[in-house]
This record gives C-alpha cells, structure tokens and sequence, in this order.
C-alpha cells in the first residue's frame, strides 16, 4: 500500500493519471482478449503449422529436422547451464517449468509423433542442463568446439548429401530457413566484423583504407538494397552458379560484418593504452596481446550492442521474403495467399510476431547471463 500511494496515488493528479491509465489498459485488454477467444479464427494456424515451421520440406525426412532441434536444443540448455550465475537448482523453477511444457504437449495441435519428439527433446534438455550445473567447469572449455562442429552436422542433416536423400534448398522455408540462415550470418559475420575492426585501426595504410571503404559503404546502404544486388550482381562476379539462399546469407554476411566492424571498434578503444604496453614489457608479442588483452575486454564492453546487432539480424531475415525466399514472413504471405484463408492477416502475423519475439527475447536473456557471468 505504501508503494501504491509513493508511486501512483501521491496527489490528485497523479492519482486521477493511475486511473485514465487503468481504464484504457483494461478497456484494451478486454477487447484484446474478446478478439483472442471469441472473433480470431485460430484454424489459419492449426492448419498450416506445418508450413510455418518447416514449409515444403519432405515429411519422409521429418526425422531428420527434429534431430536437428535436439542437437540445437541439448547445446542450448549445456549453454544455459553453464553460464548460470545461479548455482542451486530452484525447485519451483522446475515445477513451473514442466507444467508449462506439459500444457504446451497437450494444447499444440500435432500428431502424435510431434509429441513424442517434443517430449524426447524436452526430457534431454533438462538432462543436459542438469549435467551442464555439475560438470560446467568439465564441459565449458569443449562448449565453443561443440557449436561449431554441430553447425556443419546440422546443414548435412538438413541437406542431405554424403549418404543422406538431398534436400534442394527451395524447399527449405519457414521457420527452418530463417534458423538456418540466421545462424550462418551471425556465426560468419562476427569474425568478419572483427577483422574488419583491427583492420580500420591498423598502421597499414592499404589494409585501414579497404576497412574503411567497405564499413562506410556499406553502412551507406540501405539492406534491401545489399540483398537485391547480392541476388542480382553475386552470379555475374562468380564462377560458379549460387542458390538463392546462398546469395541470401552472402548479403546479410556483407551488412551486419559492417556494422559488426564498428561495435568492436568501440570496444576496442575502450581498452587502456596502459593495458597494452604493460603486456609488451612482460614480453608478448603483438599477436599474443591482441588475442589475450585486448579482444577479450573489448568484446566483454560491447556484448549488448553485438548482441543487439545479431537480434536485429535475426529480424532482418524476414526481408528476404522481398526477393523470393519462403523464410517465415515470407511463408505467412503464401499462406494468406490461400482462398480459404483470404483475409487472416491478424492471426498470422500476430503468430510470427509471436515467434519472433520469443527467440529475440531468448538471446536478450543468453546475453544478460553471460554478462553477469563475465
């Protein structure tokens, strides 16, 4: 009550602000709620669920989808696990957790497969967050090698190829592509936009001068744009032929390493100079000192802003659909496309706004936990 009448209910003014203010949320929640479960035709979502998460790609090959979300799922929670600043292992957090996946097995409407796989990834993911708690200081030096070796086992999964049916990549939309080709942007564009980086500070004048072209033009350009040229321009520089896809990432790659270069900078000017020359009197070598001096603080300064960048990215895959690709805005607009669904465009955006915010709200969260860890 003290809180209330501090904060909300301090003069008259302020108390008669807390109620226009209650009266118009409620008034937007109720109607909100009216549209949810009385007006909203829920079937648009029931009905292509298929297409949202994995769009064309063969059903005989469903299995190979859902291992890729357990190799991606068991990572995730060993990730979690480790960079947990909390060392006890809250049982009400367990509790709300398993009712909540419980429902989530009962509510979602699919087969029964689906469930068991849903299950199956559920009970392994708490396993290896278990595992991750009591091994984190065993586990955590092998966690970096981890992920990048399931990346390559992953696209050979969802590919094909070496002994495995091929996948062409058209078929590849939804849910599924935006994962994928937001992953292989953040994961090549990082170490890009740190090369980037020392390069525009470096003493070498042909090396800063291309740095500084490149980040400047390119941040010039607006991303659509990048995309269009990446789908129009890539095949007529190239030997080979690339898919669309291909062209795809190469244009995210090109943008987001630019705008990658410059956060880095930030950070790497943060470091005292005091810092660097100390490391030089120990006997370092200059390769030595960037490596354990300068990067790890410069990249500690900057993690909200690099995790900023990736969370935009992320969101930024749904330009794509623009030139041809099925990512998951680009599915939503096929599924509208459909006669019997003419019209839906509140439920099915509203559904992959939905998406969308859970996984960029997720990294949000991976991003606080390894700050308070670091």
């Amino acid at each position: 009550m003290f809180w209330l009448r501090k904060n909300l209910f301090s003069t008259w003014y302020n108390s008669l602000l807390t109620i226009i203010c209650l009266l118009i949320i409620f008034l937007c929640g109720w109607n909100l709620l009216n549209w949810i479960f009385n007006l909203a035709q829920w079937t648009v979502i029931e009905a292509n669920l298929r297409l949202f998460f994995v769009g064309r790609y063969p059903q005989t090959l469903y299995p190979r989808v859902w291992i890729t979300s357990l190799i991606a799922s068991t990572l995730t929670c060993l990730t979690l696990a480790i960079f947990s600043t909390n060392q006890k292992f809250p049982k009400i957090t367990v509790i709300t957790t398993a009712f909540l996946f419980g429902i989530l097995l009962i509510v979602i409407p699919v087969n029964f497969n689906s469930r068991l796989w849903l299950l199956g990834m559920g009970i392994l993911g708490f396993i290896s967050y278990c595992l991750g708690k009591k091994f984190a200081k065993l586990i955590a030096p092998w966690l970096a090698f981890a992920w990048l070796l399931s990346f390559p086992i992953i696209l050979w999964l969802i590919g094909g190829g070496l002994g495995l049916h091929s996948v062409s990549s058209s078929d590849w939309n939804g849910l599924l592509l935006t994962l994928l080709i937001s992953a292989i942007s953040i994961l090549l564009s990082f170490p890009i936009g740190i090369l980037l980086a020392l390069g525009r500070t470096s003493d070498l004048p042909v090396v800063k001068w291309f740095s500084i072209l490149y980040i400047e033009i390119i941040r010039g350009l607006p991303l659509i744009g990048i995309l269009f040229l990446a789908q129009v321009m890539l095949p007529l520089f190239l030997p080979i032929r690339l898919d669309r896809v291909l062209r795809g990432v190469a244009g995210l790659i090109l943008f987001s390493a630019a705008y990658m270069a410059e956060n880095v900078r930030g950070g790497l000017q943060s470091v005292p100079r005091g810092q660097v020359e100390a490391a030089k009197v120990l006997g370092l070598n200059p390769a030595l000192v960037l490596l354990l001096i300068v990067l790890p603080q410069a990249l500690r300064a900057v993690i909200p802003a690099i995790v900023g960048l990736f969370i935009g990215l992320f969101k930024d895959t749904s330009l794509l659909s623009l030139v041809g690709l099925l990512e998951l805005t680009g599915i939503a607009r096929s599924i509208l496309a459909q006669p019997q669904f003419l019209g839906r465009y509140a439920e099915v955006y509203l559904f992959i706004g939905l998406i969308y915010w859970v996984f960029c709200y997720s990294m949000s969260l991976a991003s606080r936990k390894i700050e308070n860890q670091f």
